[in-house]
């Protein structure tokens, strides 16, 4: 074995001492801690994957669609049907997990000598992306309750002047929606001082009570909603991401994007689950439920819950969190620190999976009463 460590090597400045995105993955019965969909593909739409993968191996000796033309137009499909807003195929872009669409983002837009700018707590890859493109990032200002104050942030802006402007709706890890004035408002701001780029991060928002935010997309070209098939589709181990925006962002991505990034095996099987749509989106709807009853059994405990309009809650508030964390872990349910003081997170998953942390929180809540 080498003793080399990682700052050893020649390695870029703003990545010496850092740590890599990732979740623990721990073997215990229940795992509620990354925000996955708990239900399995059904059978039928795993036939159909593997009916399309059995046709696709058969070319698998020539590159695939690189503009992944077919995909991407049954994409726009699923967001004009669902969304509220046409999308055309023109205005989808497709990559390996919306983290890929995010690099890509900045990539074109972001780097060297550029600024990013995200509300933080927010997802953490979006920091982490910025670094490993050159972007320099901002940490703009939330409110207490975890909402984005629109004053606030338009100053942020106005100051620093980003040209990539991040908003995350619903918002992970606190799972609360940002509302379209809030992000109309962000948006005119960041023309005024640039012009930038505003990515909207829809990666929850089929399980939000209210409705997407494409339709801000009319008259905006430089704001751009990006989506993932990772939660709502059930598709985690799929890795396929998505945005809408104007075509002319479109062409830039492709600039930036690598030859042939999406393979044969990922466009076939994508394509095999947005035919199963219909049937996915029951899941969703069953989720929604759960996650309902998670905010009520915690309230009704006396936990402080943070809205969601996620497939995840935020609760508190915790004298220590990563102690509270590590006595529901020794109870066999594994949730999510994520660093926000006080908070933990915990995904929605079967019922069954969640009445264990429901009672593992019950445990919790009487030894606190006990030593307090």
């Amino acid at each position: 074995m080498s003793d080399v460590r990682i700052d050893d090597l020649p390695v870029r400045d703003e990545l010496r001492g850092k740590s890599p995105y990732g979740a623990p993955q721990l073997d215990v019965p229940v795992r509620l801690n990354t925000n996955e969909n708990p239900y399995p593909l059904p059978e039928p739409l795993v036939e159909r994957i593997a009916e399309r993968v059995r046709e696709a191996a058969r070319g698998l000796n020539r590159y695939p669609d690189r503009d992944a033309v077919e995909l991407r137009t049954e994409l726009a499909r699923y967001l004009t049907r669902t969304g509220g807003h046409r999308v055309a195929t023109e205005n989808v872009w497709a990559a390996n997990g919306s983290n890929e669409v995010i690099q890509q983002l900045l990539q074109a837009f972001g780097g060297p000598g550029r600024t990013a700018i995200g509300f933080e707590p927010s997802y953490s890859m979006h920091a982490l992306i910025a670094r490993g493109t050159g972007t320099g990032w901002i940490s703009g200002p939330r409110r207490e309750d975890f909402t984005i104050d629109p004053a606030a942030a338009r100053r942020a802006i106005a100051e620093h002047r980003p040209d990539v402007v991040f908003v995350t709706t619903p918002n992970n890890p606190t799972g609360n929606a940002v509302a379209p004035e809030t992000v109309v408002a962000l948006y005119d701001a960041a023309q005024a001082a640039k012009p930038s780029m505003v990515v909207v991060d829809e990666a929850y928002v089929e399980f939000s009570h209210g409705s997407s935010l494409l339709r801000l997309l009319e008259g905006r070209p430089h704001l751009v909603v990006s989506r993932t098939m990772s939660k709502a589709f059930g598709a985690a181990g799929l890795r396929l991401g998505y945005l809408a925006a104007d075509p002319a962002v479109v062409d830039a991505l492709q600039l930036v994007r690598l030859p042939y990034h999406l393979s044969a095996i990922t466009q076939v099987t994508a394509l095999a689950a947005l035919e199963h749509t219909d049937t996915l989106l029951k899941y969703v709807e069953q989720l929604k439920g759960e996650r309902d009853r998670l905010v009520a059994e915690l309230r009704a405990l006396g936990y402080d819950v943070t809205e969601s309009d996620a497939n995840f809650v935020q609760f508190g508030r915790f004298a220590d969190s990563h102690t509270a964390w590590r006595k529901i872990l020794d109870r066999g349910v594994l949730v999510r620190d994520n660093g926000v003081p006080g908070r933990l997170r915990v995904t929605a998953g079967t019922p069954a999976e969640n009445d264990a942390f429901l009672d593992a929180v019950r445990d919790l809540k009487k030894e606190q009463e006990q030593s307090g």
